[in-house]
């Protein structure tokens, strides 16, 4: 299949980087390379290096990029197969020592991703509980599902997909693969539909999408990932170097939000004259509030209406 996607707030993304024509950027979540496109086209003698650990996005980033990819002319695209939470040390390697010009995040599953039923992201569709995003990596979700105690997935559920009848959907787990190993995504629907009340389950939505949420973000470590690259970008930005963020869940932008307050604010002690060099805050705020999808965009694209954008620039 087609590795298509439609990018969520584009032009907001990528014309508040304040693009500079001979600049260098990151694309940390590179997927079907919608933003890319657009900021490429934009620039006239730059680079952009683009992250991603889904190889089939990266194979479909080089067909549909080979011309880009080929050219020794300006812009230049850059591919790189890994994680973003190694950034710095893929950007060192590239000989990028002087930092980046501005760098941007679509975090979450791409829709081609959710499209593929043998990734087993979806419960729309009968496959093997899976749900990499790198699929090298060992742990999965029929790992996770098969090997975890009661009270590990009972905190799963709630942590990462703020499950409401965490604890039921995690006793009827455990009771199911006393028979047999719980094996497909439909499988597991079917235990979550028997552990959520009838009246719960008649409104917000198919039962299973918060158990689905929060085995993805545990099976990939999205959390623990996004500090540590976001931590990485922020250091690797040149001065007036901007960085752009979209979420989709209230976890993420918390982390987002918290971490851009942090290199932005400081506490200034009492009497203080001035703020000494050692202190003074690293980025300042180009949003306070999150940038939302315009009702033109809410309409034409549904993975829009829970997409926020905060934005930073370094100092």
């Amino acid at each position: 299949m087609e590795f298509k996607h439609t990018s969520v707030l584009l032009h907001e993304t990528i014309d508040n980087l304040k693009l500079k024509n001979d600049g260098l950027y990151v694309d940390a979540t590179f997927g079907g390379g919608g933003h890319a496109e657009y900021l490429l086209s934009k620039l006239s003698n730059g680079t952009l290096v683009g992250f991603d650990q889904d190889e089939y996005a990266i194979q479909m980033a080089k067909a549909n990029f080979a011309n880009v990819l080929k050219s020794s002319s300006k812009p230049q695209l850059k591919l790189i197969h890994n994680n973003f939470s190694h950034l710095k040390s893929e950007i060192n390697q590239l000989g990028y020592a002087t930092g980046i010009d501005g760098i941007y995040y679509d975090l979450g599953v791409s829709s081609p991703q959710f499209d593929q039923a043998g990734r087993g992201f979806s419960y729309r569709f009968d496959a093997r509980l899976d749900m990499r995003m790198d699929q090298s990596q060992s742990l999965d979700a029929y790992q996770l599902i098969n090997t975890s105690s009661q009270k590990e997935l009972a905190d799963i559920l709630y942590k990462f997909g703020d499950e409401k009848y965490s604890r039921q959907i995690a006793k009827k787990i455990i009771e199911n693969r006393q028979k047999k190993p719980i094996e497909t995504t439909f499988e597991l629907v079917e235990i979550i539909k028997a552990a959520i009340p009838a009246f719960a389950r008649r409104t917000g939505g198919h039962p299973a999408k918060k158990t689905f949420q929060a085995l993805r973000v545990a099976v990939n470590h999205e959390l623990e990932v996004l500090e540590k690259s976001l931590g990485e970008a922020i250091e690797l930005l040149k001065p007036g170097g901007r960085i752009s963020v979209i979420t989709f869940q209230s976890d993420e932008d918390k982390i987002v939000k918290n971490i851009f307050k942090k290199y932005s604010e400081v506490e200034v002690p009492r009497g203080m004259p001035m703020i000494p060099d050692s202190i003074k805050p690293i980025l300042k705020l180009v949003n306070r509030k999150p940038i939302t999808a315009s009702s033109e965009e809410l309409k034409n694209n549904n993975r829009s209406h829970s997409a926020k954008l905060r934005i930073a620039e370094k100092l």
